[in-house]
C-alpha cells in the first residue's frame, strides 16, 4: 500500500464530494425552483446533471480514490483497499463536503429559493422523497440501486483494483463510465425513490436544510410535520398545470432524484 498525505486524502474526498453535490443539487435547483431559466427540465436533465457531477467530483478527488460515498468506501475497506482510519475519515469528509455543496448550491439559487412559495419544493432540492411512501420498498429500491452503483464502479476500477492515495489514479477514463453509471440508475432505478444511492449525499444536504436561514423555514417545517408535503415532482408539475389552465393530476408524473442523489 503507497504512503498516503491523510491531510490531501481528507481534502480530495471533501472537495470531490462538495463538486458532488454543488452540480447535482444544483441541477435539481434550476429544474423545479420558480423562475428558474431550467424550470421544467424533466427527469433527464436532472438524471444527466447529476451524472456530470459525478464525473466532475471523480477528477478532482483522484488522490483519495474519488470514493465519495461512504457505500463505495465500506466496500473498499471490506476489500482491503482501505484501512480503518482511512475508513472513518473518508466518510467524515463525505458529510462534510455535502454539506458544503449543499451551502453553496443555496447560495448560487438564493434569490430563486426566496421567490419559490412551496415548502416541498425547497426541501426537494436538498433530499430524496419516495413516489409512493413505504419504507420497507424504498429501502429495497435504495439497495438495489446502491449495489449497481458499487459493482459496476469495481468493474470499472479494473475489478477492484482501486490505487487509494496515487493521484491521477482515477482520470477521465474513469469518471465518464462512472457517470454514465449514475445517468443509468437515474433512468432505470430512480423512479420509487429519486435514488440517493449515496448516504452522505443525503444526510449532508438535510443538515444544511436544518441550518440555513431558508426564506419561510419556519412554516416550511411545520408543514412537513403536518404531511402536507408531497413530492416536489407532483407539485411541480401541479404548477405547469395550473399555469397552462389544465386540472392537475392526482399523482406525480416525473419522478426524479432530489438532493442530491443522485452519487
Amino acid at each position: 500500500m503507497h504512503d498516503i498525505n491523510l491531510g490531501l486524502y481528507f481534502v480530495s474526498e471533501l472537495v470531490g464530494t462538495a463538486m458532488l453535490l454543488l452540480l447535482g443539487g444544483g441541477v435539481v435547483a434550476n429544474v423545479i425552483l420558480a423562475k428558474s431559466k431550467g424550470f421544467g427540465g424533466g427527469t433527464l436533465m436532472i438524471n444527466w446533471g447529476w451524472g456530470l457531477a459525478v464525473f466532475a467530483g471523480v477528477l478532482v478527488s483522484s488522490y483519495s480514490g474519488a470514493q465519495l460515498n461512504p457505500a463505495v468506501s465500506i466496500a473498499l475497506l471490506i476489500a482491503g483497499k482501505i484501512g480503518v482510519a482511512q475508513f472513518f475519515l473518508a466518510i467524515t469528509a463525505q458529510l462534510v463536503g455535502a454539506f458544503v455543496g449543499a451551502v453553496l448550491c443555496w447560495l448560487a439559487y438564493k434569490q430563486h429559493f426566496d421567490e419559490e412559495p412551496d415548502a416541498a419544493t425547497k426541501l426537494g432540492v436538498f433530499s430524496t422523497g419516495p413516489a409512493i411512501r413505504s419504507y420497507g420498498w424504498n429501502l429495497v429500491t435504495e439497495v438495489i440501486g446502491t449495489f449497481v452503483l458499487v459493482f459496476v464502479i469495481f468493474a470499472f476500477a479494473d475489478y477492484g483494483d482501486v490505487q487509494i492515495g496515487v493521484p491521477g489514479a482515477l482520470g477521465p477514463l474513469t469518471a465518464v463510465p462512472v457517470a454514465l453509471l449514475v445517468v443509468g440508475i437515474g433512468a432505470s432505478l430512480g423512479g420509487p425513490t429519486g435514488y440517493a444511492i449515496n448516504p452522505a449525499r443525503d444526510l449532508g444536504p438535510r443538515i444544511a436544510h436544518a441550518i440555513l436561514p431558508i426564506k419561510g423555514q419556519g412554516l416550511q417545517r411545520l408543514v412537513l410535520r403536518l404531511g402536507a408535503g408531497r413530492r416536489p415532482a407532483a407539485r411541480w408539475h401541479d404548477r405547469r398545470t395550473r399555469r397552462s389552465g389544465a386540472a392537475a393530476p392526482r399523482a406525480p408524473l416525473i419522478p426524479f432524484p432530489t438532493l442530491t442523489t443522485d452519487t
